[in-house]
């Protein structure tokens, strides 16, 4: 079986040395075997699943999500209706997020409109991120986009 460096793995996955670090300390990544030197060599196995972890990153799941994903992909006898309702959960916060991105595009594009381009001191611009009684706002509730 072939094996490879963490520096290898790192750059056949885009992975940054410390991240797959990270992922075997949280148990996302089986710890590798080692070599005589005992330095860590890496197989197919830890490529495809890095790969795996990377992708669902770059799609917006949790790490919680993808735990679940990994121990799913484990037992490949389940059913991937499992899999299916982890992406649907997942579909509906990205869904909720949209949401509020909305409600923060409106919100500024308000917030623009009531400037009529004079100076800072009479800035509605200014004047509207000032007030946090939401007097110059649209909605009660400005849009949480941090969670």
């Amino acid at each position: 079986m072939t094996t490879m460096s963490i520096g290898t793995l790192a750059r056949e996955t885009g992975c940054k040395v410390t991240t797959i670090r990270y992922y075997e300390h949280i148990g996302m990544l089986p710890a590798p075997g080692r070599s005589a030197g005992n330095t860590r060599r890496y197989d197919a196995s830890h490529l495809e699943r890095l790969g795996f972890i990377r992708h669902c990153r770059e799609l917006g799941f949790g790490q919680r999500a993808v735990r679940e994903l990994l121990d799913l992909t484990d037992r490949p006898e389940r059913s991937c209706e499992a899999v299916a309702s982890v992406t649907r959960r997942h579909l509906q916060d990205v869904d909720r997020k949209i949401a509020r991105l909305e409600a923060l595009k409106r919100e500024l594009t308000h917030m623009i409109a009531a400037c009529d381009g004079g100076c800072i001191a009479e800035c509605r611009l200014v004047e509207a991120l000032a007030d946090h009684s939401h007097a110059h706002c649209l909605d009660d509730a400005h849009p949480d986009v941090e969670s």
